[in-house]
């Protein structure tokens, strides 16, 4: 029996970020806007988990484009996208928003992988 590996929140990142934990000594590049990135990539099939993540993302600011990180329209193209079952349409407006939050030299276009940590 194969089990689905378990995607941490990245509210549970954020506090191991901010508490320590075992985790001390991380990486400082951790962001919790690209932890919110990785969760709704990983949930893609709960459409409500997926829309309270882009609701945050929408309340944090993007200074590259001088507009939230994840604007209304495309949060709201992103659930057109979940309710249409066109999972991969949702994942490539994602990822093109997380680009135009961090760009990644050398960035392949692949999504998020799910972590086994």
């Amino acid at each position: 029996m194969s089990e689905e590996p378990r995607v941490e929140s990245a509210a549970e990142r954020a506090f191991k970020r901010r508490f320590g934990g075992k985790d001390k000594g991380r990486d400082k590049r951790d962001d919790y806007a690209l932890d919110l990135f990785r969760e709704a990539s990983a949930h893609l099939d709960d459409a409500r988990r997926v829309n309270g993540i882009l609701r945050e993302l929408g309340k944090l600011y993007n200074p590259m484009t001088n507009a939230p990180i994840v604007p209304l329209e495309v949060r709201r193209r992103v659930m057109e996208r979940l309710e249409a079952a066109d999972r991969a349409a949702a994942q490539a407006l994602l990822d093109e928003c997380r680009r135009l939050y961090a760009p990644v030299h050398g960035d392949d276009g692949a999504s998020w992988k799910v972590s086994q940590d």
